[in-house]
């Protein structure tokens, strides 16, 4: 039985399932074409009822990862025909502020070398337990905080682990080594704080959340970016450009 946090202060089961399935995917535990299992098998391995089941696959067949065919059963989709579909225009925070006519701001800064496990491995194309820099920051705009970025990307040693190096714009950094995003793909969900949420973003228990998974690449090189940016609901509106 697969084991979910099912405490008040988790993602919504559903939304955890349809995580747990997205990683299968990407990580190609569950290759393109493959069957997966029932809905009721998945219920016992997940441990929930079959309209928890039915509600993360309804997610994933949006995000056109699955694919359903009557009296068949649900199947992966070939996630690489679609990546050129699926790509967003790439956009700062700090750029994103000042197209609002506001100034982006950071308000903390941590700086950390984690081990890859499988999904940052997965995420970023490298073997399991390389180095990885992690970024956590607060941000907001002008006096206003409400946003909680954790960034990681493959560690090299000529990457600042001097923490003031990353009040500025991440893509901004990573430009002074020659790397430029330009290819993103996103997915969005809402979500309650965790411990860590609540203190970074001082908001209560229950308050909602909208988080953000971007896994970002520069196309020209084999460069990868994963993270999960989460925003106070309430103080912040969402905008989708596509290429």
């Amino acid at each position: 039985m697969r084991r979910l946090n099912k405490t008040n202060e988790a993602s919504p089961l559903y939304a955890q399932i349809a995580d747990d399935i997205r990683y299968k995917i990407y990580s190609d535990e569950w290759q393109t074409g493959t069957k997966i299992p029932p809905e009721l098998n998945l219920c016992e391995l997940y441990n929930v009822s079959r309209i928890t089941v039915r509600k993360a696959i309804d997610e994933l067949v949006r995000e056109n990862l699955l694919y359903r065919e009557r009296a068949k059963g649900t199947f992966v989709r070939d996630v690489t025909d679609q990546e050129d579909e699926h790509f967003t225009l790439v956009k700062s925070f700090t750029r994103e502020m000042q197209e609002l006519g506001k100034r982006a701001v950071t308000l903390n800064a941590e700086i950390e070398i984690v081990k890859a496990d499988r999904q940052l491995a997965s995420h970023l194309h490298i073997p399991l337990g390389s180095d990885v820099l992690q970024v956590k920051r607060v941000r907001g705009a002008d006096e206003d905080v409400f946003a909680y970025f954790i960034s990681y990307i493959p560690y090299k040693k000529e990457y600042s682990l001097d923490s003031k190096d990353y009040y500025g714009s991440f893509y901004q950094y990573l430009e002074r080594f020659g790397i430029i995003i330009n290819q993103e793909r996103a997915y969005i969900e809402a979500v309650l704080p965790t411990p860590e949420l609540k203190q970074a973003l001082s908001v209560k228990l229950k308050e909602p959340l909208l988080k953000r998974v971007r896994m970002t690449t520069q196309k020209e090189s084999d460069f990868y970016e994963y993270s999960e940016c989460y925003y106070i609901g309430a103080k912040y509106r969402y905008y989708v450009d596509f290429l």
